[in-house]
């Protein structure tokens, strides 16, 4: 029953909610920014891979 609740915790659902909203805020950035600006690019890259890698720990936690 310690795996159950475990994946049942709460943490790991907010940090989902948390790398969803960063992954909601890098596609935002790649088609709100101005097509020639490679700032905008970068950023929305980045926020994409931070959310990414955000995801899965969280799933991998909830996995464990």
């Amino acid at each position: 029953m310690e795996s159950m609740e475990n994946a049942n915790a709460e943490k790991h659902y907010k940090l989902l909610v948390v790398a969803i909203i960063i992954g909601i805020f890098g596609v935002f950035i790649r088609f709100a920014g101005d097509e020639n600006s490679a700032y905008f690019s970068w950023i929305a890259n980045a926020a994409l891979l931070i959310g990414t890698l955000i995801a899965l720990k969280a799933v991998f936690a909830i996995m464990k």
